[in-house]
């Protein structure tokens, strides 16, 4: 009896945990979905356990978002692909429900399904699956359709092809805009499906239903499919189709649709080719740099620089070049943001004259501008003019603000310049450096934040590497040693972390003559954080110096810092001894 009862048992608890109140218990069974099939094996799996599922009218969105992804990897508990089929029922109760994500989750296993399936069970199941969607009385049905065609249509039969390009159409004019929303975000992918002659005349009469849409939803949505289909055309048909659309859309009455075109204009001017993008897209742009919605202004002065890329110098300087400076003192500060992010990369396109006549003065304005943010932007991209201008008229118009911004208030943005600086360094040259930024750098260590405090740390151990130890003994190590005096002992911590960094670069003799004694004599410091700080030091210095040295001025120092009152100090006092035993016995 036992024996017999045994397989029935998976089925029969997950029917009950399937019907408990507890949601967690019913959540847990539909993720052990997969364990259960195994222990019923294909064939009751497909008579017991589908059937079951089909019918389970659970309420709960999760429990049904978990059964809508179970299901789509499903195939192999089944029997595979030849009895795919029988997954199809469940999944398209589920692509009815009200919520949104359950209803995406089960299209997308159906397609990853439908994928799968061979091509006769494609035409007998899934085809008519799709026409009964399409069909539905409610709308849900219908949303949850127009993500299917793509992978019903290419195994279709002509005729029964002629009637799902039909049955699209009339869901790209249904009376509900969710529907009308759904089939403006699939159209891209059903068209890549659809054979060329059906395409120029059926799918962009779709189109053109959609792009005149009263939703501006299903419009912006409409924007996004341009650049798919224009993939799928010939360069002189997305002309004719496309340019329209996008010149009417960069004038729609909602500014969500004017932003979509914004955003997505580098796409549509691929899609249409560089020759029209000049003569007819270029006052479409200058309209939405323009754009009374300061959303729209973003999206089109985020795209500024690759849009002059597909112009001409010439016609970039003429159009384009007034409204950046329009936009450089934009009433937006997200607006000047999104310009000073992508500004520098203009630089190369306009080439050394322009950039020096029109845009430097645009840099120098963001540059100074209130909103940290902007000023940021402009710094990281600093490399992009000086490729273009040199060095010596950067360093004459910009190098001022770069001094005023190393001082800024907000201290992200002196974190920004003092990452900047071993680059800048490298660009500027030891002699122009020792003048205008060595004193700076030595202001950063006594910072009040931290984190700028460890940045100039790094930044003092970069610039040793990067003019090598002789200039660092000479301008950087003597300053940095001085400030190890400090009344403070945050800034006291700072110069050790310093000379920890340093002392790879200087090498043994410098670290044995210079920083050692400096460590050592911060051991006495009365802070225990300092000495417990000096401890790590020395461990970091243990491989760095002679053995000897290790043994007369390191160990000794370690040993008398093991005994310290302090228990953290004891700790890292011994834990860097033990590095010492390791080292000598190596």
């Amino acid at each position: 009896m036992s024996m017999i009862e045994e397989p029935l048992y998976p089925i029969a608890v997950l029917i009950d945990e399937l019907k408990n109140e507890d949601i967690q218990l019913r959540l847990n069974s539909i993720r052990r979905l997969s364990t259960i099939a195994r222990a019923l094996g294909e064939e009751r799996t497909r008579k017991e356990l589908i059937p079951f599922l089909s019918e389970n009218n659970d309420d709960d969105d999760e429990v049904l978002l978990a059964m809508a992804e179970e299901l789509g990897v499903f195939i192999p508990y089944v029997g595979g692909v030849e009895f795919a089929n029988v997954l199809l029922p469940p999944l398209e109760t589920l692509c009815t429900v009200e919520e949104t994500c359950v209803r995406d989750k089960a299209v997308e296993s159906l397609c990853r399904i439908g994928a799968q399936m061979r091509e006769q069970d494609l035409v007998e199941y899934f085809i008519p699956l799709v026409k009964r969607l399409a069909a539905g009385e409610w709308f849900t049905a219908r949303v949850s359709s127009c993500g299917l065609f793509h992978i019903a249509y290419p195994s279709a039969l002509e005729a029964l092809k002629t009637e799902l390009r039909a049955i699209y159409s009339q869901l790209c004019q249904d009376d509900m805009p969710m529907v009308r929303r759904s089939a403006a975000t699939n159209l891209g992918k059903f068209a890549a499906t659809v054979e060329a002659p059906h395409l120029k005349v059926d799918i962009m009469s779709m189109f053109d239903d959609l792009t005149h849409d009263d939703q501006d939803s299903v419009r912006l949505l409409a924007v996004e499919g341009c650049a798919a289909l224009g993939k799928l055309l010939e360069p002189q048909d997305c002309v004719a189709h496309f340019l329209p659309v996008i010149v009417n859309f960069s004038q729609d009455k909602s500014w969500r649709v004017r932003y979509m075109v914004a955003n997505q204009l580098y796409e549509l001017c691929e899609a249409v080719g560089p020759e029209p993008t000049r003569s007819e897209l270029v006052p479409a742009y200058v309209r939405l740099l323009r754009d009374n919605e300061a959303e729209v202004r973003i999206a089109a002065a985020g795209k500024v620089t690759k849009f002059c890329r597909i112009l001409n110098p010439e016609l970039a300087i003429q159009h384009i070049l007034p409204c950046v400076k329009e936009l450089s003192t934009d009433s937006s500060q997200h607006v000047r943001s999104a310009l000073a992010s992508v500004i520098m990369g203009m630089a190369p396109v306009l080439g050394k004259d322009a950039t020096i006549e029109q845009l430097l003065p645009i840099f120098l304005s963001l540059l100074k501008d209130e909103f940290p943010d902007v000023r940021l932007n402009i710094i990281s991209k600093l490399d992009q003019v000086n490729q273009v201008i040199g060095i010596d008229l950067l360093s004459q118009s910009l190098l001022p603000a770069i001094v005023e911004l190393a001082e800024d208030r907000h201290w992200r943005v002196r974190l920004a310049i003092i990452e900047y600086i071993p680059l800048l360094a490298s660009q500027l040259g030891v002699g122009f450096f020792d003048d205008k930024l060595g004193a700076l750098c030595m202001q950063w260590l006594k910072d009040k934040v931290y984190s700028i405090r460890d940045a100039a740390a790094n930044n003092v151990k970069r610039l040793a590497e990067e003019f090598g130890p002789d200039w660092a003994m000479q301008h950087i190590v003597p300053q940095v040693l001085d400030m190890i005096n400090n009344p403070h002992y945050l800034y006291r911590m700072t110069i050790l972390h310093a000379i920890s960094l340093l002392a790879p670069v200087m090498g043994s003799d410098i670290t044995c003559s210079k920083l050692l004694p400096v460590v050592i004599n911060a051991s006495k410091d009365r802070v225990p954080n300092i000495k417990f700080n000096v401890a790590k030091v020395l461990q970091s210095l243990i491989p760095i110096v002679d053995q000897s040295v290790v043994e007369k001025t390191i160990r000794p120092c370690l040993v008398e810092l093991s005994e310290d009152p302090d228990v953290d100090v004891r700790f890292f006092a011994t834990q860097a001894l033990e590095s010492c035993n390791q080292v000598m016995m190596s």
